[in-house]
């Protein structure tokens, strides 16, 4: 046998990412149909506002725990990559997360949470771009 009749095994998507964005998706489907049908009459507009933006962010981040999923085994940096995932779900819990409890308890001391999250999501971003440059080198 030569080493040119020798395949590479396929790289493996690991299975956090791929599993959390599924249920974190899912779950933003059904917070997404409660606010939009079981919180109206019980909070302001604004507060169903508030709450629609926790599923929106919710949403693009669990396809983007996916996508990290995804790129890690078509060959990006799967170091990168889980970090990216990591800081996809960090921002999840803490942005999307202190804006339900804002809405659904009134609790005010979660709101300075919420920038947290969102720069969170943009660590995670600049991580998967960072793979893509790598890639490209």
């Amino acid at each position: 046998m030569t080493a040119e009749s020798v395949k590479p095994a396929p790289s493996r998507i690991p299975g956090w990412p791929l599993i959390s964005g599924g249920c974190l998706a899912l779950l933003a489907v059904m917070a997404g149909a409660f606010g939009a049908h079981g919180l109206r009459g019980l909070v302001s507009e604004r507060g169903l506002e508030v709450f629609q933006t926790a599923v929106t962010y919710q949403m693009y981040h669990s396809i983007a725990l996916i996508l990290a999923a995804v790129l890690s085994g078509m060959g990006l940096s799967r170091k990168l990559l889980g970090w990216a995932a990591g800081f996809y779900l960090a921002g999840i819990l803490l942005f999307s997360g202190s804006l339900y409890l804002l809405v659904l308890t009134d609790v005010r001391w979660v709101g300075p949470i919420t920038p947290i999250g969102g720069g969170c999501f943009m660590v995670g971003w600049v991580l998967l771009i960072m793979s893509g440059i790598g890639r490209n080198r």
